[in-house]
């Protein structure tokens, strides 16, 4: 066997949604932040993000999470986590998905009926609270990054869709939420690639007539996401289909989309604080949230998601880099 590139990761699924987590073979990338280490990451090693998230061996949908020392004071891990479109801030599903394999594995101190995993982000601290029966992790609470919204009732002239109004909310990434009915599509997994379209051509319109950029962190920028919520939702009970960037459809209900969801339900006088949230993606598998605080931040109002979802782990797995490869980074078809 030839191969330059070792790397060891845990497999699982969030709510339908694959986590792919490193647990060996990443080093440590440099950084005195993880906000630091994602830039570090994007701008030096993408080839090895792609390596496992690109054909052959992953897949559009491949979320990898990359496990670090942690660089925050009080924080059990580091994680760095990559899509096709790139390293992203922070992602709910993801997280999730960590919290499950480190209890499962025995990678943290493992207490019933609650483990507590503290992990650093690039968006920030963050708190899952997983819940464990007979050593197993049956459910993941997180705390995640504080959410507000930006803009309420953006318009837009959407190529091939026209005039649509669209809200842009913060969760840990930056989304454009829209009402599905308003694209002329159904709420059906056999339209899903003019689902698609739909949400990429609202995602470059929304960059295209004003970035959204994060007000303490501008290496947070741009909507690579659009929430496209079904008829019938609510502030109770709210389904949708989410477009990531470049063009995949989320199979998990979206931590993070979650989190901005409630916070533009929040804006517009919706949900209350403490209320239960259940957010349903288009295979139908479900998060339940709640918003826990709100205040304010200078002109902004914020507030805290907390976001509870299932994770199972599905495998192990070793995947080399032969230097004879001619995909040594994978492939996008």
């Amino acid at each position: 066997m030839h191969a330059t590139k070792i790397v060891h990761t845990v497999e699982s699924h969030t709510e339908g949604m694959p986590t792919r987590v490193v647990i060996g073979g990443a080093g440590v990338i440099p950084g005195a932040t993880m906000a630091e280490r994602r830039r570090y990451l994007s701008a030096h090693l993408d080839d090895f993000a792609h390596l496992l998230i690109r054909e052959p061996r992953g897949h559009s949908a491949m979320c990898v999470a990359i496990l670090q020392p942690p660089a925050r004071p009080g924080t059990d891990y580091g994680v760095l986590y990559a899509e096709l479109a790139g390293c992203v801030p922070m992602c709910g599903h993801g997280t999730i998905g960590v919290a499950t394999v480190l209890v499962e594995t025995g990678m943290v101190e493992v207490h019933e009926p609650t483990t507590t995993v503290r992990l650093d982000t690039p968006a920030g601290p963050v708190v899952a609270e997983v819940a464990v029966a007979d050593g197993r992790a049956r459910s993941v609470t997180i705390d995640s990054v504080p959410a507000f919204v930006v803009e309420l009732d953006r318009e837009l002239k959407v190529a091939g869709f026209g005039a649509i109004r669209c809200d842009i909310a913060y969760g840990g990434n930056f989304y454009a939420i829209a009402d599905l009915a308003d694209v002329g599509l159904p709420f059906e997994r056999g339209a899903r690639q003019r689902i698609i379209e739909a949400g990429l051509a609202i995602m470059a319109e929304v960059n295209a007539t004003g970035r959204p950029v994060h007000p303490e962190d501008p290496g947070i920028t741009g909507c690579d996401h659009v929430y496209l919520a079904a008829p019938g939702s609510t502030a109770q009970r709210s389904r949708h289909a989410m477009v990531i960037s470049p063009g995949v459809l989320d199979r998990s209900p979206c931590g993070t989309g979650t989190g901005a969801r409630m916070a533009q339900l929040r804006a517009r006088g919706a949900l209350e604080i403490g209320q239960e949230f259940r957010n349903e993606s288009i295979i139908g598998t479900h998060f339940h949230g709640t918003l826990t605080a709100e205040h304010r931040v200078g002109e902004r109002t914020v507030v805290q998601p907390r976001v509870t979802g299932r994770a199972w782990l599905t495998g192990t797995a070793q995947y080399f880099r032969d230097p004879q490869d001619p995909f040594p980074a994978g492939f996008e078809l």
